[in-house]
């Protein structure tokens, strides 16, 4: 094996290990090496991009051996411009995560955090159906145990329903993978690149099944509702989790496998498409302006957002798919701070709702600061990320024509403009106004002292998470080609197999 195959296979086998020694650890020391396991599986994914020996949009590197030959299984793992940005992510976000649970209690939850990151990677990285399937599988009961363990008072309920939900999706996606499979005689991605070897109707029938298991893990309207009960019943780390990457299995399934394996369905279901996903902006961004609890706003934005991704997705144009994967990248980002600070905000007032968070910025002005560039990033202002996925995904819209589409595009921009309202209405109601420090934090809170705070002021663990996300926010916002450098090639070589 190449070290860039070794590096691919470390990806995974890394936080798996990890998760199986921490668990064998006392609690601080467990959280510690945990950090470290997830530091040192940067190191592989740093090495990945060198792998890269052409601009044809094909693999750069990849490890195929057979794994149940009965069956023909294979342990196929491969990486490209697809999936690359999306793993480095999965591994930034671990790692901070881990990072932000020293100041806690938690070697279970690191444990846990870890086999996510192994499960979240593998999906990225599989390009055989079933172990993909068996990836995609591997999340749902640790991010059950991450909300039922360590979440809010409801947590219980919020959990159960996320189960449901995605097992209910995981029913379809394994007919999916089975129709393929069994039609096509093999489940290799890179030979069923296209739709080789399936006919229309199997094409159909696969691409419907998919896409209703991958709406359900995005999750994309209707089947959002399991979404706003666990980010808000969730720990802080598990609905960055959540939020930044976990979500992503589900639009990344829909252009890896959907549109790439059954594109001829993909054209069929393409209408439809855009009209979910107007219908996801539209409503998400209705809901956040009635929403009176911030984990829950944050929560409900991402249908939106999500939304301007499936958008992208639905034209099936180069310029879509592009926005749909950028914005992949950047709602990650961008999300991920917001739920960290909104873990922050919640530990310090002891409280979510709006109402009684008024005046941050007097109480923790430094708080208060980066929760504003968060949130002005997530309302698509130009020269941060958050702008170019749902500003071309709206041009994408324009340029496939026709009334439809010309129609769904401009909705798409009422419903970011809307974006813009809610986010502005928060921060006038969390920042702005006079401070309103809620009881249950009035006795307990700092007096007003040499720093001027009323509030606990930004620790240094806290500025160790948010940077690198705030970093990247700006930097992909003024240089979105850090991401579309990586994704060109092969999404045009994509759009190329279209009909």
């Amino acid at each position: 094996m190449t070290i860039y195959q070794v590096a691919l296979v470390a990806v995974v086998a890394l936080p798996a290990l990890g998760a199986a020694v921490v668990a064998l650890l006392k609690d601080r020391t467990a959280r510690l090496v945990g950090t470290g396991f997830a530091a040192v599986t940067l190191l592989p994914i740093i090495l990945l991009p060198f792998a890269r020996s052409s601009a044809d949009g094909g693999l750069w590197t990849e490890v195929d051996v057979s794994w149940v030959s009965a069956l023909n299984l294979d342990f196929h793992l491969g990486v490209d411009g697809v999936s690359y940005p999306l793993v480095a992510l999965t591994g930034l976000l671990t790692v901070l995560c881990t990072a932000y649970l020293q100041k806690s209690s938690g070697r279970a939850l690191t444990a846990l955090l870890l086999v996510l990151e192994a499960g979240i990677a593998g999906t990225f990285l599989s390009f055989d159906l079933i172990l993909f399937f068996l990836f995609f599988e591997v999340v749902l009961l640790p991010m059950y145990a991450v909300i039922a363990g360590w979440g809010g008072e409801d947590r219980r309920r919020a959990a159960r329903k996320f189960v449901l939900y995605t097992l209910f999706g995981s029913v379809f996606l394994l007919l999916g993978v089975v129709t393929v499979a069994v039609s096509a005689g093999t489940g290799d991605l890179a030979e069923l690149a296209g739709g080789a070897g399936l006919d229309r109707t199997t094409q159909y029938a696969a691409f419907t099944l998919l896409a209703i298991a991958f709406a359900v893990k995005a999750p994309l309207w209707p089947l959002h509702t399991w979404l706003p009960d666990a980010h808000t019943q969730a720990p802080t780390v598990g609905s960055v989790i959540l939020a930044g990457v976990l979500l992503k299995m589900g639009t990344y399934g829909l252009v890896r496998v959907g549109v790439g394996v059954a594109p001829l369905g993909a054209e069929k279901a393409a209408p439809v498409l855009g009209i979910l996903a107007v219908a996801a902006i539209l409503a998400g961004s209705l809901i956040c302006l009635r929403q009176t609890e911030l984990k829950r706003l944050i929560a409900y934005s991402s249908v939106g957002h999500m939304g301007f991704v499936l958008l992208g997705i639905a034209t099936l144009s180069e310029t879509g798919l592009q926005a749909a994967l950028l914005g992949n990248v950047a709602h990650g980002l961008i999300t991920g701070l917001l739920f960290f600070l909104a873990g922050a905000i919640k530990d310090r007032a002891h409280t979510g709702e709006l109402s009684e968070l008024g005046g941050l910025r007097e109480t923790a002005p430094r708080l208060a600061g980066v929760l504003g560039f968060a949130a002005i990033a997530s309302l698509g202002l130009p020269g941060l990320a958050g702008f170019w996925g749902e500003a071309f995904a709206v041009v994408a819209a324009v340029q496939r024509g026709g009334g439809l589409w010309t129609t769904l595009a401009v909705l798409a921009a009422i419903g970011g403009a809307l974006t813009a309202a809610y986010f502005l209405r928060l921060l006038r109601r969390v920042t702005h106004g006079p401070a309103r420090v809620p009881a249950t934090v009035a006795s307990t809170a700092l007096a007003p002292g040499a720093n001027g705070h009323l509030l606990p002021g930004v620790t240094t663990v806290e500025w160790l998470a948010w940077s690198p996300l705030a970093a990247l926010t700006l930097a992909v916002g003024l240089a979105p080609a850090l991401v579309l450098i990586a994704t060109s090639a092969p999404v045009r070589a994509l759009t190329e197999a279209l009909p």
